[in-house]
């Protein structure tokens, strides 16, 4: 939620929070030379008591509604230009300004609740492959989402299995946790010997990463964040992910993104390496090889903001939202002639969207 301190916000011209296609990814060794060359000069990594790495700090993921996947129009094109980058900078002026418009104008809307940060000059938070985009799915994958369900898919809802695992609040999954979102963006870095913990604002997730040399868990052993085990690569926190349950999506399903399952194949190579004082350069290798025909891989920058606040993430107080759904569209509560929202979906995410702009 806004104001929580000063923000340059922006909206994307579409909600995309969307996220490449290569075989492996690179050497821990050159992936580390090649970031300690973009260091702040003279600046050394410090480290912790006990001799870590010192990530500690709150690392709020706003990046001014750059998107997961880059638009299709824009191909190949990673940056923008000069002149479309401070475009984008002054779009964001305007939208930062929404929430005292509201303020003055004696009513609530996306101004008190978007936080967007600032824009990204990259095109994508996916830089591989090329495009920008996740390789398409395999048949078995297409098949998979042909039969995801969720919120945003349908209008009658008959049982808790109509409803994804971020719709009953358990969780975004992964990669999708580790991109932004139009608020609750907060992660802050705790440490302590032999642990890296990641604790996120939204769905109130915590990843707890030993970083001590422990063996993985046994592969029958499955969670909905998969199991994570970490080491060091010099100043780069290298995080390796498995053992995950399925079950969640890989992208936050809605009106901008087409549903993508994952797999119990599902692994996840992330890397956080230290660029300066309060900037540390996030990469996440992504492949499923029972849903996606190739890996892709995410990569941005992140900014430290110790004035970030982060509060309770209280999704549907009581749970009531997912038996409210079931029994106001279930032909079981409503009857044949009853059943479904017959609420335009479609029609009101156009009005939010224009109304917002039309504001700025």
């Amino acid at each position: 939620m806004n104001h929580r301190y000063t923000t340059i916000g922006t909206l994307s011209a579409s909600l995309a929070l969307a996220l490449t296609a290569c075989s492996e990814a690179p050497s821990g060794d050159a992936a580390a030379s090649a970031q300690a060359a973009d260091r702040d000069a003279g600046w050394t990594v410090p480290r912790t008591s006990w001799g870590d790495p010192d990530l500690r700090g709150r690392w709020p993921l706003e990046v001014g509604g750059t998107p997961m996947q880059r638009p299709e129009a824009l191909g190949d094109k990673a940056f923008l230009t000069d002149e479309e980058y401070q475009a984008a900078l002054d779009d964001a002026a305007v939208s930062a300004g929404a929430y005292d418009r509201e303020q003055e104008a004696g009513r609530l809307g996306s101004g008190h609740w978007f936080e967007w940060g600032r824009p990204l000059r990259q095109t994508s938070l996916i830089v591989e492959p090329a495009n920008g985009r996740i390789p398409p799915m395999t048949e078995a994958g297409q098949a998979r989402a042909a039969t995801m369900k969720s919120s945003w898919s349908g209008d009658v809802f008959d049982d808790i299995s109509d409803f994804n695992a971020l719709d009953r609040c358990i969780t975004r999954g992964l990669p999708a946790s580790m991109v932004p979102f139009p608020y609750n963006n907060g992660l802050e870095i705790y440490q302590s010997p032999g642990y890296v913990v990641l604790r996120h604002e939204m769905i109130h997730e915590t990843r707890v990463i030993p970083v001590d040399g422990r063996p993985p868990l046994p592969q029958e052993m499955r969670n909905w964040m998969g199991e994570s085990r970490g080491h060091w690569e010099g100043d780069t926190l290298v995080i390796e992910t498995t053992n995950f349950n399925g079950e969640s999506p890989m992208v936050i399903v809605g009106p901008s993104n087409e549903p993508i399952p994952t797999s119990t194949s599902l692994r996840m190579v992330e890397r956080l390496t230290p660029t300066g004082p309060d900037t540390i350069q996030y990469e996440a290798w992504v492949e499923d090889p029972e849903v996606l025909t190739a890996p892709f891989k995410i990569s941005y920058p992140w900014t430290r903001n110790e004035s970030y606040e982060i509060f309770e993430y209280a999704c549907h107080e009581g749970n009531t939202v997912v038996p409210n759904y079931i029994q106001t569209t279930s032909p079981r509560f409503m009857g044949e002639d009853g059943a479904g929202t017959n609420f335009p979906v479609d029609e009101w995410l156009r009005m939010s969207v224009d109304r917002f702009m039309e504001e700025d």
